[in-house]
């Protein structure tokens, strides 16, 4: 069989992480829609499906937003389960956003995360308040090459970097060809049951 065609629906799960009110619904808000309004802290798990093109290809991402909050922790254990992409998100003006990466939320991505070929991104939030940051770029590249993560720094408020993560993470996501194969069986699959169900409800004629 050759690669899979360009027109080929490709869709991935992603996981936005990190401790509460570093902006990971601020970054979801953003990359989907083109206002971001005041947001309530996230209660368990939301999710968002964004579709875009990349590469010449149609993706869907379904990205699921998890509360940071101690108290939801045991709820979203399961939404690691068939993750292709992980995003690592802290307030580069909060160093304890920064450590618990390390601390909390790598431990849990090993403990829970059942892909080893997901692709992991580490984003410093709130670039755009420059003059409060605390977590210098250099932190930050040192803590991603230390978790083998792609590495971003963003501001929901200015939209800086924030479509580029995303599409970053997509693009490394189609690099990775257990993921390909997996999405386009998936495809065939559903297309052989649409076409059975066709020809079952052509021979499947009643009489009165």
């Amino acid at each position: 069989m050759g690669s899979p065609s360009p027109h080929l629906n490709l869709s991935f799960k992603v996981l936005l992480i990190g401790d509460s009110a570093v902006g990971k619904s601020s970054l979801l808000h953003t990359f989907i829609s083109a206002s971001l309004h005041d947001l309530s802290p996230t209660i368990g798990v939301d999710f968002k499906i964004k579709q875009l093109t990349v590469g010449g290809k149609r993706l869907k991402l379904t990205i699921w937003d998890t509360a940071g909050q101690e108290r939801f922790r045991s709820l979203t254990s399961s939404y690691y389960r068939g993750a292709q992409g992980i995003i690592l998100v802290y307030d580069v003006t909060r160093r304890e956003t920064f450590a618990n990466l390390l601390d909390v939320w790598a431990n849990e991505v090993e403990l829970y995360l059942t892909d080893q070929d997901c692709v992991k991104m580490l984003v410093g939030n709130k670039v755009d308040r420059e003059s409060e940051r605390v977590v210098s770029r250099e932190d930050g590249i040192a803590l991603a090459n230390k978790l083998g993560s792609l590495f971003f720094e963003c501001s929901a408020k200015t939209r800086e970097n924030v479509e580029k993560c995303f599409e970053e993470l997509a693009i490394k996501i189609m690099e990775v060809p257990s993921f390909l194969e997996e999405r386009s069986s998936l495809v065939k699959r559903s297309i052989l049951r649409q076409k059975q169900e066709g020809q079952a409800q052509q021979s499947g004629g009643c009489c009165s």
